[in-house]
């Protein structure tokens, strides 16, 4: 007997935090297509993110990619913007690890508005702050400062550090 999608899950999250992602890209990309024979889309959407996350551990940021495209519309037709919000932001840092930096900013951008339109501000400025380290590696300083800024900003408990480096960073701006 096939172990369940759910199981299949389980055990490429267990293979994952193990750091054997060759054993969760098997697991998830099995319970993507579980999901898909039972008609359950956005579950099978999820796992092909949790893939994503997976391949990218592995250094296949093309597969990566090619896992994850087409999920947020999934998600939003779902409803789901959390889960959008998130598959946007697999999508940008696929793009990221390919060098496609506009692309990924753009996408870091809207996964952005999104986590802000459902209030997970912890989330969004993790992906604000991914944004910020694009457009510091490519000298643009002040964008990178400002886009920080707003990070730190809708973090809702900043550590000592986080409100140390607002601080600074207010005082060069």
């Amino acid at each position: 007997m096939e172990p369940s999608a759910e199981n299949l899950i389980t055990a490429g999250k267990q293979a994952f935090q193990k750091g054997d992602f060759q054993a969760a890209i098997r697991s998830f990309s099995d319970a993507a297509a579980a999901y898909e024979k039972q008609g359950n889309l956005p579950d099978a959407a999820e796992a092909k993110n949790n893939l994503s996350v997976a391949l990218l551990q592995a250094d296949r940021p093309d597969e990566a990619l090619e896992a994850v495209i087409g999920t947020e519309e999934i998600f939003a037709e779902a409803k789901d913007t959390l889960r959008q919000a998130m598959a946007i932001g697999n999508q940008a840092a696929a793009l990221d690890a390919l060098n496609r930096g506009d692309e990924a900013l753009t996408a870091y951008e809207r996964s952005a508005e999104l986590f802000a339109q459902i209030g997970e501000s912890d989330l969004q400025a993790t992906v604000l702050k991914s944004a910020a380290g694009i457009k510091l590696r490519r000298g643009k300083f002040t964008e990178s400062a400002m886009t920080m800024m707003a990070s730190l900003d809708t973090t809702k408990k900043p550590s000592l550090f986080q409100r140390l480096l607002k601080f600074l960073l207010r005082l060069k701006s």
